[in-house]
């Protein structure tokens, strides 16, 4: 290749790339997209592997081409990792963190006060888009306790969407941390990934999107080549009837299969780690993960 062909190889892939992705904009322009940014991938990336930085690019991109992005974030290792600064030894139970209130008191300010605004803070480095909520935020997410043994935990009994549909129509990126409240007032900490499904069902979603550290779901959690690009909520039951989605797989599995079968045009598992993951799905024929979808 000629020294001049080599150098316009390379603009020549992105355009090329920008063609497959126009269609795709077209289609979800001003659709909602639901993302979970997980609490792992707020951790210092690897070299070569997505940062905060590129996530939000990537929410800053769809804005800018019309696409209303919602983001949701767990936190799970960044409240771990203060309880053992304060020298306290979390306890779990069915991989569930057995919530008291004083370790609620340490997720609220964990996710409210820590997560969210690091996150709200990258994203506006673009411009004033970002606003940060938690659940408790004007009844956004109306909570009940899973199980008394577990404390504080919580489950999602209601979503109003109405603050979200009011920032969404002006053009602002919702960033929320997953704490609920119920009818008294009670603060809940719950599962995230409950969280976005039960949202991008609120909201009627085009897309609901898991950012994990793995890149799908797949037969075997140690083999990438078992990971299933394409799957139907019937085949999650039949894989998790088998036992061969498990651990922290199943809760995105499940959100998955729910919201499709509410009316979210697809959800998908993506590997967050993998630098514009979130573009390279939403935007390309092959794409990268996992899509739940109705045939």
């Amino acid at each position: 290749m000629s020294a001049a062909a080599s150098q316009l190889a390379a603009p020549a892939a992105k355009a090329a790339l920008l063609c497959e992705a126009l269609p795709y904009i077209h289609r979800f322009a001003g659709r909602t997209v639901v993302v979970k940014y997980g609490g792992s991938a707020l951790s210092s990336a690897g070299p070569g592997e997505a940062s905060l930085e590129t996530f939000a690019e990537d929410i800053v991109l769809l804005r800018a081409i019309g696409i209303r992005p919602v983001v949701v974030h767990g936190g799970g290792p960044q409240i771990g990792e203060l309880m053992g600064r304060l020298g306290l030894v979390p306890e779990f139970r069915d991989g569930l963190r057995v919530t008291d209130a004083e370790t609620l008191e340490i997720a609220r300010m964990v996710l409210v006060g820590k997560v969210n605004r690091e996150i709200v803070t990258a994203i506006n480095r673009h411009g004033p888009w970002a606003v940060g909520l938690s659940g408790e935020d004007a009844g956004l997410i109306r909570a009940e306790p899973r199980d008394p043994s577990l404390g504080y935990v919580g489950d999602v009994q209601s979503v109003d969407p109405s603050i979200l549909e009011r920032l969404l129509r002006e053009s602002l990126v919702p960033v929320i941390a997953t704490i609920g409240s119920d009818d008294a007032g009670q603060a809940y900490n719950i599962n995230a990934d409950s969280v976005a499904g039960a949202l991008a069902e609120a909201l009627a979603a085009e897309k609901l999107v898991f950012l994990s550290d793995v890149d799908g779901i797949a037969t075997d959690p140690g083999d990438p080549s078992s990971r299933l690009s394409f799957l139907t909520p019937a085949e999650i039951a039949q894989l998790m009837s088998r036992g061969d989605i498990s651990g922290g797989m199943i809760p995105k599995a499940t959100a998955c299969s729910q919201a499709v079968e509410r009316g979210v045009g697809s959800a998908h598992v993506l590997d967050g780690r993998l630098p514009h993951a979130l573009l390279l799905e939403l935007f390309t024929e092959e794409g990268i993960g996992t899509m739940v979808r109705q045939r």
